[in-house]
Formats: C-alpha cells, sequence, structure tokens
C-alpha cells in the first residue's frame, strides 16, 4: 500500500528556509538508495532546489539534476517542475499544490508552516485517505 508521509514545518530552522528539510529528506533518501523525484511548484523552485542541494551540506554529494536530460534514468535525485514527463520512482517529495499522478510507494508532502500552506495539506491529506493511502504525520 502506499504511504503519504505529511512533515509540518516547525523548527526555527526550517522556517527560515523550508527548502533545507527537502534537501535533508533528499540527503536520508540518497543514503538509502531510493531514486527519488521532487516535484516543484514551478521552474524557480526547481533551480533553488537544485542550487541547495550542491551547498546545504558540504561532506555530502547527492547526484541530481533537472529533469528533462537524457540521462534522468541514470541520475539518483531528479528535481521536476511543472511541465516535464519523467518516469515514476518509487519515493517522491512533492512540494506541489496537489497530490501525484503514477506509481509511488511513498510520497514526502513538505509543508510549510504558513496558514495558506497548511489549508492545502488537509485538502491533500483527504485526497490521500480516499485513495486509501496510509498516512503519517511529523513535526519538524
Amino acid at each position: 500500500m502506499p504511504r503519504a508521509d505529511f512533515y509540518l514545518i516547525d523548527k526555527p530552522r526550517f522556517r527560515e528556509q523550508p527548502l533545507l528539510l527537502v534537501c535533508e529528506l533528499t540527503k536520508k533518501a540518497f543514503a538509502a538508495q531510493q531514486p527519488t523525484l521532487i516535484l516543484t511548484r514551478d521552474f524557480e523552485q526547481a533551480e533553488a532546489i537544485d542550487e541547495l542541494l550542491w551547498a546545504f551540506d558540504e561532506d555530502v554529494w547527492i547526484p541530481h539534476q533537472l529533469a528533462g536530460d537524457d540521462d534522468d534514468a541514470d541520475t539518483a535525485v531528479l528535481i521536476v517542475p511543472p511541465g516535464i514527463e519523467t518516469a515514476d520512482r518509487p519515493l517522491l517529495i512533492n512540494l506541489r499544490d496537489s497530490c501525484p499522478t503514477g506509481h509511488y510507494q511513498r510520497v514526502l508532502e513538505v509543508v510549510a508552516a504558513d496558514p495558506a500552506e497548511r489549508d492545502g495539506s488537509r485538502v491533500r491529506w483527504r485526497e490521500y485517505q480516499q485513495l486509501g493511502v496510509e498516512l503519517q504525520k511529523f513535526d519538524m
């Protein structure tokens, strides 16, 4: 059964820079050898994550790229802005306002502290529930 984990940002470190949590989750996924998709809201957010993954931890290198190249299948982490189609992967980090479509084993929903973000996450939570997805919530 697919699973969706909601990470609700609460710690000051992540409140100031929510994409740091995305990088931490990506680092864990890479360490566990889980090919990962990061679905971003727009191209600007995709570029921001791309840059942050290079710099957030000087002791770790995570192979990643923006999706759309010929070698996408060989890259551990694909950052996918809207409008780019790519093959499904078992692990997906969703930063978009809607539930992802496709086949996945686990979705990580990163939810900023902003009240509007929280409202959107409640809608997605209910959508996942209706789909029979196992749900968990973590305060970060």
